[in-house]
């Protein structure tokens, strides 16, 4: 396409609200998120209801704040991408509304995505994706193994059977008494320590699924059985030994897949792609097992939820003419596709 593409994109589905403005799927004109963390760490996690309000008070101020960073108007713009789903469901709606509402003022097309395809296409903004490609989705609501033979065409091969690995990350964290979100501390913590606890192997099968309840419940029940029988335990070494059962269970299956997939690029997607222990893990096993497989790990800023990643793959809507409707709802539980 010889024209340039000017997307303004919303992100809504989870605690930040974000508008973005991006061009050709690639170059970020501005980037604004209005993040909720420090409201919900009070309460351990994300409260819904609370969140979907924030989101109402902060998506104006930050759509206006998106477009003025990116020096344009509103006549600029092709299209207004956006997260139908997954996530939840009042602070989608929340983002929804807004795109249509825009959409309808302006006269734009709509673009629905899936917050999923975002995460996978924010690797974009640091490398140029290679088909076929297998993207790891890790994040507190997902684990997945996405094949993507072309563009925007998404087939998960795996997926949790139960707990996603940020949440797993999130309980074991809890149970330590560290702060939320989870994940950061408990990374943080693993480096001081030693993977001596002997723990449930998570689901080491043939398949490309992942399963981590057992291996978490395995874990608050061995800190329940020290403190009934008074005996000590290092919270180091906890951190430790659950990161790396988890995290080496992640890894192989990626390495599989990719194998068997014959892929060309592998690339990391979602909150959990932040850990640094899965990050060096990650390229050390493909240096050895699958040196010729190009692997991409996203900065830490793409990790997590923005507007931009959402503008990446939005992009590819606009090209395949994936346009939404005025009658579309969020969509909490919408498959990727």
């Amino acid at each position: 396409m010889s024209k340039d593409v000017l997307l303004l994109a919303i992100e809504s589905s989870c605690d930040e609200t974000a508008a973005s403005v991006v061009r050709n799927g690639k170059e970020i004109l501005s980037n604004v998120v209005s993040s909720q963390i420090n409201v919900h760490s009070k309460f351990g996690g994300v409260i819904p209801e609370v969140a979907s309000r924030l989101h109402v008070e902060n998506v104006s101020v930050v759509l206006e704040e998106a477009v003025k960073n990116a020096g344009i108007t509103m006549d600029e713009i092709d299209g207004i991408a956006y997260t139908l789903g997954p996530g939840l469901i009042g602070s989608l709606h929340v983002g929804v509304i807004a795109a249509k509402t825009l959409a309808l003022a302006y006269n734009k097309p709509l673009l629905p995505v899936h917050h999923i395809a975002g995460h996978i296409f924010a690797n974009r903004f640091v490398d140029e994706l290679e088909y076929p490609l297998m993207a790891l989705v890790v994040s507190g609501g997902h684990t997945e193994l996405v094949y993507m033979p072309d563009p925007y065409h998404f087939e998960v091969v795996g997926q949790t059977m139960d707990d996603a690995i940020g949440e797993a990350y999130d309980k074991v964290a809890r149970v330590l008494g560290l702060p939320y979100p989870g994940g950061p501390q408990i990374d943080r913590l693993a480096k001081s320590g030693q993977p001596v606890y002997h723990l449930t192997k998570p689901m080491n099968d043939a398949s490309y699924n992942f399963s981590f309840s057992g291996l978490k419940s395995n874990v608050l029940q061995f800190i329940d059985r020290c403190k009934r029988k008074g005996e000590e335990y290092t919270p180091e070494n906890i951190a430790s030994s659950f990161q790396e059962s988890a995290l080496t269970l992640l890894v192989g299956k990626t390495v599989r897949a990719a194998i068997e997939y014959d892929v060309k690029h592998i690339v990391l997607a979602g909150g959990v792609a932040a850990n640094s222990r899965l990050r060096s893990m990650i390229q050390e096993e493909f240096a050895s097992k699958a040196p010729n497989v190009k692997v991409t790990i996203p900065p830490l800023w793409c990790c997590t939820d923005n507007a931009a990643m959402i503008g990446a793959a939005g992009y590819y809507a606009y090209l395949q003419e994936r346009w939404g409707e005025l009658n579309d709802k969020a969509s909490p539980s919408m498959e990727l596709f």
